[in-house]
């Protein structure tokens, strides 16, 4: 990895404008830190801005390639790389286009123990609502934060030709099957905390008409907790439901085509066009309010903690998250837009 900074052109401001130059500039950045002999190039990424031209740059690449898939070699997570692409890609994006802030700060750790971060997921789109809060989260505290994601973002091979290969491994990403969850949990170094969406792909897919209301937690992140004692960070997150406006999920062809979500929507139709948008989302005010730490162990006075009693823990979270977003959804974001002021959040 070189030590130079990105340096942030008028094509990259103009790819931060453009819809589908997002993805342009995704890769750009990464080419910058990393030798990427498999990565897209010059006229390939012209392509990205024109209508349909996605799918000649794919045939190009691959022509390129001798006609195989980009290979992704071993990436070990890289803090500098992370705080890189937070500070030179992340942070314009968060602040111009999503608005994103962290809301009663106050109930963060001073210092980051081994520590679960839990969020409600929502969205239908890529997970802006996890990098966004990982960001705010390394900004607020100088944490390195480890989304654990499902094992779709490190195999698939729709997304071997999107992003770089290895980017969900550098960026810290764990993969969200027991294995790699235990062995993360169990050597979690300092100032590392994990990022986890116990809905998982329910909360993404649930669509436009159950925005505001969450999916069944899985009880896994409370079994975690309590064998390791490690304390919860509840966050709630407001607005990621608005990242991909009016969408539905299509699960026929969601299955037919081994995804977990083929969201439908007016933006079908750009997206078709332009391939390149999958990284892009609607604009939104993403806020999100940290809540106490919850440490499920000291409500079961030391005792065996079972499957059921785990479920029982994670949807009476699920049911204060819930509360949170009914506090807030949606009479109270409209409060908020006109006037100009943050509604008193539940004690």
């Amino acid at each position: 990895m070189v030590s130079s900074s990105y340096p942030f052109t008028w094509f990259d401001r103009f790819c931060l404008w453009y819809p589908p130059g997002w993805l342009i500039l995704f890769n750009r950045h990464w080419q910058h830190y990393h030798d990427d002999p498999d990565g897209w190039i010059g006229l390939e990424y012209a392509l990205f801005l024109l209508p349909g031209g996605f799918y000649l740059a794919i045939l190009i690449r691959w022509m390129r390639l001798g006609f195989r898939s980009p290979r992704a070699p071993f990436s070990p997570i890289a803090p500098e790389y992370q705080h890189a692409f937070r500070q030179e890609v992340l942070m314009p994006i968060l602040q111009h286009h999503f608005h994103a802030e962290l809301l009663q700060t106050e109930n963060l750790p001073d210092r980051a123990q081994p520590l679960l971060v839990v969020i409600n997921h929502a969205g239908m789109c890529f997970p802006w609502d996890f990098l966004s809060l990982g960001t705010l989260l390394s900004l607020e505290r100088n944490w390195v934060v480890q989304p654990v994601a499902h094992p779709l973002f490190f195999d698939h091979p729709w997304l071997k030709w999107w992003l770089p290969a290895g980017w969900p491994q550098t960026l810290g990403g764990v993969r969200a099957e027991r294995n790699d969850l235990e062995t993360a949990v169990a050597h979690l170094p300092e100032q590392t905390v994990l990022l986890y969406a116990p809905e998982g792909w329910r909360g993404l897919a649930k669509g436009w008409p159950q925005r505001h209301h969450l999916a069944t937690f899985d009880p896994s992140f409370v079994q975690l907790s309590n064998r390791y004692e490690m304390p919860i960070l509840p966050v709630v997150c407001l607005g990621s439901e608005y990242l991909h406006p009016y969408a539905w999920n299509f699960k026929r062809l969601a299955q037919a085509l081994k995804l977990p979500v083929f969201p439908i929507s007016p933006l079908v139709i750009p997206f078709i066009l332009f391939p390149s948008m999958g990284v892009w989302a609607s604009r939104s005010h993403l806020r999100y309010v940290i809540q106490p730490l919850y440490q499920p162990w000291q409500l079961t006075d030391g005792k065996p903690v079972g499957r059921s009693e785990s479920y029982a823990l994670s949807q009476g979270l699920r049911s204060s998250f819930q509360a949170e977003i009914d506090e807030w959804n949606p009479k109270s974001i409209a409060t908020f837009n006109s006037i100009g002021q943050l509604p008193q959040t539940p004690s």
